[in-house]
């Protein structure tokens, strides 16, 4: 959805959501309507930090996708602490791989990485259980 608001301006959140489901779990819609309005509610503050801490790349300038999966993500961990930060880096990986270009998910793996050392009060194993995930998170500048 996030990637649907971006490409539609004049798109509401409600309208996404709209869209998007029909006959889901309440549970899952419930968490996917914070999440999203969350993260487009707070996307100036997300792009800051990506600005802050990744040198080189600007988000308007970024695959669209990365950019929704990067939002994503900090949001859930970070500014919204839903999701332990291994989990959602991991979501946010694999989310890329899928649907972003082939260089997308060592991207958003090495943008992710280096916010998430950098940002005050981020420990990347606090939330619980991290499903075996470890971040070997690369500098997307290299």
């Amino acid at each position: 959805m996030l990637y649907a608001l971006d490409l539609r301006e004049s798109q509401t959140p409600e309208q996404a959501f709209e869209l998007f489901f029909d006959d889901e779990d309440p549970d899952i819609e419930q968490y996917a309507r914070e999440l999203t309005s969350g993260a487009w509610g707070r996307r100036q503050e997300i792009d800051d930090l990506i600005r802050e801490h990744v040198t080189g790349w600007r988000p308007e300038r970024m695959v669209a996708v990365d950019r929704a999966a990067l939002r994503m993500c900090l949001f859930e961990c970070i500014l919204g602490k839903l999701a332990p930060v291994p989990v959602a880096i991991s979501e946010a990986v694999e989310l890329a791989k899928v649907f972003g270009t082939d260089d997308s998910g060592k991207f958003v793996n090495g943008a992710l990485g280096r916010i998430v050392r950098n940002f005050p009060g981020s420990d990347p194993a606090e939330g619980g259980d991290s499903h075996g995930y470890e971040s070997h998170a690369e500098d997307p500048d290299s």
